[in-house]
């Protein structure tokens, strides 16, 4: 039910006024159940706070972002003691090399790397790095694969032409033969293989890497010269403390990283091995903000975390904690519920539910019991999360569930969104 007489309401309306459509990007209106808030006033740990006060365990974490709890203490001291020094600065501080250092001692494949602010911006950088390197066009990636925000890969294509997405040629994620039909397709002209760590697009299950594709994807990219480029966006630090697929054995040449990397703080990179070493030199890129110290200062302190603490096992085992929860439930409830991708990252769609109105349902009845999930994107836990959290959630399951059994017979069409086809994060 929409709120009414509210705060996030009033913000909704002003805002419709000053900002095309109201929202943008990932949030916009209408891609969520319409009780969902637009705005929040703060975060603390694993919860999040709307402009009408109310709390929220939240299992979007910021879409990736929240690693180990909003305001983590160290990390934003280590954040707020730089600010104090200088932040955009003419230049960098030291610790942007320090950062360097860091992360090619943490990641096997990487012996340099390049930093900016956005997921899009270090994608659009190994695309950029690969051309350059080959002196070829062409780009090869997985239908529906989520790459960012820029012209080439955005997935809407309002005011985008052809030309912006010319040279690429899609093949099916974790298909053999369908990848080594588009760098056929490719020829004499292939710069690069596009992959994420797992198929982990909207609307549709997520699905684990195929450890055979990923070394196929190698195999090819060693014998046609291109790069293997692994976009970990999204997923860096959450399933292993080093590139994901090197889980699979298997090193890419670039990979690329944001959201966590400095624990909300705005912060990615693209690591690269030597062998793209000088295409990455020859191209130019930067930004206002890229070289900003607070921010590494952040990150060097998540990184630390990274190393020392017992995060990934913590949240490993609080995914399959609530995992085996949700399934219990939902099958008490007579429901077939799916949940894919690893624990630390899962997403919930229904069975026979192609409107996805079950869905909406049950979102918005965890909601309305302090539980943030999301209808059909895939979510993250975090460190700050603990097995009470994980065992309010599945309370709150449990009643949602309820209520979705009594009402299904009952439920409105939810209009067809925007981004259903479209790959959207």
């Amino acid at each position: 039910m929409a709120q009414t007489n509210s705060r996030d309401r009033d913000l909704r309306e002003r805002a419709a006024r000053v900002i095309p459509g109201g929202m943008y990007g990932h949030q916009s209106v209408g891609l969520l159940p319409d009780d969902y808030p637009q705005f929040f006033e703060r975060g603390d740990g694993a919860h999040i706070w709307d402009v009408d006060g109310r709390r929220y365990l939240d299992f979007m974490c910021a879409y990736g972002p929240n690693l180990f709890g909003y305001g983590q203490p160290e990390i934003d001291a280590a954040y707020v003691r730089q600010l104090g020094l200088g932040d955009t600065m003419t230049g960098p501080t030291a610790l942007m090399v320090e950062l360097a250092e860091a992360l090619t001692g943490m990641v096997t494949h990487a012996d340099w790397a390049i930093f900016c602010k956005n997921g899009t911006d270090a994608t659009t950088m190994a695309l950029t790095t690969a051309r350059a390197h080959t002196r070829r066009k062409t780009v090869v990636r997985a239908k529906g694969a989520y790459h960012g925000a820029a012209p080439w890969c955005v997935p809407r294509p309002s005011g985008t032409i052809d030309s912006d997405r010319a040279h690429q040629i899609l093949c099916d994620y974790n298909d053999v033969a369908s990848l080594e039909a588009a760098v056929a397709q490719a020829g004499d002209d292939l710069a690069a293989i596009f992959a994420a760590p797992f198929k982990h697009d909207a609307f549709i299950d997520q699905a684990d890497p195929d450890p055979a594709y990923a070394r196929r994807a190698r195999e090819l990219c060693d014998r046609t010269g291109a790069l293997l480029v692994v976009d970990d966006v999204r997923a860096g630090f959450r399933l292993v403390r080093d590139c994901s697929w090197s889980r699979l054995g298997v090193q890419p040449d670039l990979s690329t990283w944001g959201k966590c990397l400095a624990n909300g703080h705005p912060l990615s990179v693209m690591l690269g091995s030597d062998v793209a070493r000088k295409a990455a030199a020859s191209i130019y890129v930067t930004g206002s903000f890229w070289y900003q110290a607070a921010t590494m200062a952040a990150a060097l302190e998540t990184l630390r975390l990274i190393r020392e603490t017992d995060y990934l096992e913590r949240i490993t085992a609080l995914g399959e904690r609530l995992r085996a929860g949700l399934d219990e439930r939902s099958k008490a409830a007579g429901f077939g519920f799916r949940q894919t991708g690893p624990g630390v990252m899962p997403l919930f769609l229904f069975d026979d539910d192609p409107d996805l109105r079950k869905g909406f349902c049950f979102s918005s009845e965890m909601l309305s019991r302090g539980v943030y999930v999301h209808p059909w994107h895939n979510m993250f836990l975090c460190a700050a999360m603990t097995e009470a959290d994980i065992d309010g959630a599945l309370d709150a399951a449990e009643g949602a569930f309820g209520v979705l059994k009594r009402q299904v017979r009952d439920l409105a069409p939810v209009e067809k969104l925007a981004f259903l086809s479209a790959g959207a994060r």
